[in-house]
């Protein structure tokens, strides 16, 4: 035994080093057989899981003993008869060996913790398959190893073993009571069954003691928390191990309390600690009694209303007493007093239908709101849950009803109004300029969430929201005209309220009529109206009390920068007040706005600025470059270019507007060259100097220069529209010859830094704007850009690189024919490279797939690729079976399908040399390989029906064979009738419904035949 243990642990370190050649593959075929044979070789496996040295250590890595329970998971799992006593004492005797040797004297494997999460796995198997007939004393022999009788000092449960026990219940728990979890697993009558009758087993046997065990545990560890606290004696570590202890033991009577006898878990000496723990009490609440009024009965018992409402007017109080002083105890529990409010809340609405529940609810509501407003926002958000389905019955109930909303509801939902847009505003003392990232993000997603929450509002009662945020924003607006002092968050928020205004209104119409109440008048008289001579709506209203009362000028970052995306946002305002116009670009290019000393400001302003066209001159001193480069801890393994290089350049958004601007404002061609030069040549100044640089001095400031200034040549490519295919007679081509200068300097630039990732990645995105931009005419510089992005190609750019390739195929289609002739076999050698990486698999037959529908299929049968051809089907076969990347499965069929619907056609008798469709021999090719490949993939076990992803695989599979039958004609359904099907034993009834089907059926019917037929046939068998 001794000698095959040390084998298979040989043969394990074997295969996890790809580079043993055949031996690696010798490895994992015989650990594959030691895993399928799990029957005969589970021994084994207990012996490399639990062997142990002469001085307690255990004898094997931690990978072979990894690899030793998933054999033995195999083992428990697939078992479908009782174990023999001889094997369940050597398992039992083994596991209880272990547990005492490791989790009660030892370090619960402090080494390897992913095997203590998989050793819990393999011990809930062992119960699943034991407990009801070999091992009814499971938990009496687990609890023995808790507390040892023997150790005189113990005085505390032995925190390892209680962590087991804890995730051991959290792991029955998911495996006999968890819907999802056994809704994701394929359907087994016997395990369904079996797993029914331990749960009942468990609740007659056991639940009472395991429900005292996890209480008294947490009280233990509560109390030894409390006592080192107050001893000040507690280290960090000896905190947090507590800590843990507790936290799984919530965690784990959270897990049972839904499946248990409630009386179990709810006593008179439980309940204190349930509020406490108030999590737990949530799951009590939401436990899925079978009677509503049962339900009903219990929240009225728990008295859960009214004490909510005590607890969280006395923590209010406490918090507003301490002023600045934070409790981040007390805080937390404000947050888990919330969280029980809304699965209370929650189930009050639920039951609102069977039982009478709207008195509770109403006395809910204030207390709900209070949560709503604490200065907390973690506190704040636990009730949105609730307050969604309050609104959304609210909903309802409008939607059965012709009557006004009753006064109490409407009273509600103006407190609420009153809350959310308290709650939207910034805290006074949030510095903008230096606030940290994550709080930034954190707020705009409760400001999304807040807005949600005013939209349900909004769907009720559409006056009271327009007219509540229109009110709220006039009045801090006049405020501030009036030289009345008002804090820079008030004023953020109406600025804000402004901004949202347009989707608020939702009676508001689109275009020049959201602003100025002008008749509609026909789209060729518009340019006649004098729309300054018509009043404005409300939201037009607002937009020019913006400029009016000069909010711009409020010295805070955040209003101006709300200022800016306001006025981008409705640009069609203008049309109506041109007087606004200029002092709208006054903001934009003086020291609010482009002259801004804040780098943000000016960003915004560089990515708003398209709606100002006629200043190009104006901005052409912000055209210059700029780098900042990072500060590089020494100590932290970061690329330097890759930190000065990730961020998204704001500056970008500029240029595409310098581009736009040139292309909008010439006269002439040469005058648009002229103003493209007067933009791009700075930019090729600034390339060709840094280039000189680098070669005397190879330092990262040249690279990352190198790298912004070919991005902002591509940006001013993007600012151009796209070459039209056809070209139209009255199109204006752009400079082409600019662009081709601008494209060889960055070639040029590439050839000398190829070895730079940062440089390949801006040169395809270069390339792809000025592709767009010029159409067929720098074609010819395809290969060279080429040869050098694949020179030092690396696997995490293939994505990029794929999507580069597709949009050069999309654009260029046949004029890319010849170039894409000399690509196709390099580039599928470095796709079929890294193709069965992760994320990496669906890039060949999408690009497969691109170049097909672009009608070039040709290329992969010219000279030059022909020898390629089969190959490349062989892979799209491989991909089309493999069940584990359904989007990969699903492309390389689509790819099979179009192949068969180009290369297999009846193949006539050319005339006069004329060129036919099809390729000789590959309707054999389509019978031998694609036919059954297709057919397969549904016997595969781990075809999993219930998945949506599977289901579209399937309806291509269904488009695929309809293909073969579509193009081959009656040659094909002859073969599926008479050969293929009777091959796959299918009943002669069966196998001509189903050809009928195929040949007579649409495409849309016949798919939802074929995955009714391949459900119906795997739930049958």
């Amino acid at each position: 035994m001794e000698q095959q243990a040390d084998q298979v642990v040989r043969a394990i370190l074997i295969a996890s080093d790809p580079t043993q050649g055949t031996l690696h593959q010798q490895a994992l075929e015989y650990l594959s057989t030691i895993q399928q044979n799990a029957g005969e070789t589970w021994n084994l496996a207990l012996n490399l899981f639990v062997d142990a040295t002469p001085a307690g250590q255990r004898k094997h890595p931690t990978e072979a003993r990894f690899f030793a329970l998933r054999v033995l998971d195999d083992f428990l799992e697939t078992r479908s008869e009782p174990l023999d006593e001889q094997s369940f004492d050597t398992l039992r005797q083994a596991f209880l060996t272990y547990i005492q040797s490791e989790y009660t004297y030892g370090s619960a494997e402090s080494n390897a913790p992913f095997l203590r999460n998989k050793f819990s796995h393999t011990l809930t198997l062992l119960f699943l398959a034991t407990y009801l007939d070999r091992w009814p004393t499971f938990f009496t022999d687990l609890f023995a190893l808790m507390r040892p009788t023997e150790s005189a000092l113990q005085t505390s449960f032995n925190a390892h073993v209680s962590l087991l026990f804890f995730h051991f219940v959290i792991e029955i728990s998911e495996e006999v009571a968890d819907q999802v979890i056994k809704g994701a697993r394929q359907f087994n009558g016997d395990r369904h069954v079996r797993d029914a009758r331990v749960r009942d087993a468990v609740r007659e046997r056991d639940a009472a003691r395991i429900n005292e065990a996890v209480l008294t545990i947490i009280a233990d560890y509560a109390e030894r928390l409390q006592a080192l606290r107050k001893a000040a004696t507690a280290t960090a570590r000896e905190a947090s191990e507590i800590l843990e202890v507790v936290d799984w033991g919530i965690r784990t009577f959270g897990s049972y309390a839904g499946w248990v006898d409630i009386n179990l878990t709810v006593t008179p000496t439980t309940i204190p600690l349930l509020f406490t723990l108030s999590g737990a009490l949530r799951r009590i609440v939401s436990k899925g009694l079978k009677e509503p009024a049962d339900k009903l009965q219990l929240i009225k018992v728990l008295a859960l209303g009214q004490v909510i409402d005590s607890l969280e007017e006395r923590t209010r109080a406490e918090q507003i007493a301490r002023g600045n002083d934070t409790d981040e105890g007390e805080e937390s529990y404000r947050e888990a007093l919330g969280r029980l409010l809304n699965v209370l809340g929650l189930e009050l609405v639920k039951l609102a239908d069977d039982a009478p529940t709207d008195q509770l609810l109403q006395q809910t509501l204030p207390v709900m709101l209070r949560f709503m407003e604490d200065e907390y926002d973690d506190t704040c958000s636990t009730v949105f849950p609730m307050l969604q389905t309050v609104l959304a019955s609210y909903k309802r109930s409008r939607k059965l009803s012709t009557e006004p909303l009753d006064q109490q509801k409407r009273a509600f939902l103006v407190s609420l109004q009153a809350v959310i847009l308290k709650k939207m505003k910034w805290e006074e003392d949030a510095d903008l300029d230096d606030i940290d990232e994550d709080d930034r993000t954190a707020f705009e997603i409760l400001r999304k969430e807040l807005r949600s929450l005013m939209d349900s509002v909004l769907s009720i009662d559409q006056e009271l929201v327009v007219e509540t945020i229109r009110t709220h924003a006039l009045q801090t607006l006049q405020l501030y005209s009036s030289g009345t002092a008002i804090k820079w968050n008030d004023a953020e928020l109406a600025v804000y309220l402004i901004f949202i205004f347009g989707e608020i209104n939702k009676s508001s119409t689109k275009g020049r009529s959201a602003f100025s109440q002008a008749p509609q008048v026909p789209k060729e008289r518009r340019k006649e109206i004098d729309y300054a001579d018509f009043p404005l709506t409300p939201h037009g209203e607002l937009l020019m009390m913006l400029f009016e009362t000069g909010i711009s000028a409020y010295p805070n970052q955040a209003v101006v920068m709300q200022f800016f995306e306001t006025v981008a946002r409705y640009g069609d305002f203008f049309r109506v007040r041109k007087q606004y116009i200029v002092p709208a670009l006054e903001v934009m290019v003086d020291t609010r706005g482009l002259h801004n000393p804040s780098s943000v400001i000016r960003a915004r302003v560089e990515i708003s600025l398209e709606l100002a066209g006629t200043l190009l001159d104006g901005i052409r001193d912000m055209l210059a470059i700029r780098v900042e480069l990072p500060e590089v801890d020494p100590n932290e393994p970061n690329d330097p270019l890759t930190e000065a290089t990730s961020t998204p350049d704001p500056q970008l958004y500029l240029f595409e507007t310098a581009g736009t601007l040139v292309h909008l404002f010439y006269k002439t061609p040469e005058q648009c060259a002229a103003l493209l030069l007067s933009v791009v040549t700075p930019l090729l100044d600034e390339l060709s100097t840094n280039l000189r640089v680098f070669e005397g001095k190879q330092d990262v400031l040249p690279i990352v220069k190198i790298h912004h200034v070919i991005m902002a040549l591509g940006n001013t490519a993007k600012g151009f529209p796209d070459y039209p295919t056809p070209v139209p007679d009255d199109f204006q081509l752009p400079p082409l010859h600019v662009f081709r200068n601008i494209a060889q300097a960055i070639l040029m630039s590439l050839g000398a830094m190829k070895e730079f990732k940062v440089v390949r990645d801006a040169t395809r995105f270069a390339f792809a704007r000025i592709f767009a931009t010029t159409g067929p005419e720098v074609t010819d510089l395809i290969p060279t850009l080429m040869v050098n992005l694949l020179a030092h190609f690396e696997g995490s750019e293939l994505v990029d690189f794929i999507n580069f390739v597709n949009l050069l195929v999309h654009k260029l289609q046949q004029d890319l024919f010849n170039v894409l002739d000399e690509l196709i076999g390099p580039l599928n050698a470095h796709i079929t490279n890294f193709m069965f990486q992760p994320r990496e698999q669906e890039s060949l037959p999408y690009t497969s797939n691109n170049i097909v529908s672009s009608k070039l299929a040709d290329v992969f049968l010219s000279n030059r690729n022909k020898e390629n051809f089969e190959p490349l089907l062989q892979s799209m076969l491989q991909l089309s079976g493999d069940v584990s990347d359904s989007q990969s499965q699903r492309a390389a069929l689509a790819f099979l399908s179009k192949s068969v619907n180009i290369w297999g056609q009846p193949l006539p008798p050319a005339a006069n040399g004329e060129i036919v469709p099809g390729v000789p021999g590959f309707e054999r090719f389509v019978y031998e390989n694609v036919v059954p490949t297709a057919f397969a993939v549904l016997s595969l076990p781990e075809l999993n029906i219930k998945d949506g992803q599977v289901l579209v695989v399937l309806q291509e599979i269904a488009g695929l064979l309809q293909t073969v039958g579509k193009v081959r004609g009656q040659e094909a359904y002859e073969y599926f009738l008479s050969v293929f099907l009777p091959a796959q034993n299918w009943p002669t009834e069966t196998a001509l419904e189903f050809t009928t089907k195929m040949r007579d059926l649409d495409s849309k019917q016949f798919r939802k035949y074929f995955s009714d037929f391949v459900r119906a046939s795997r739930s049958t068998s």
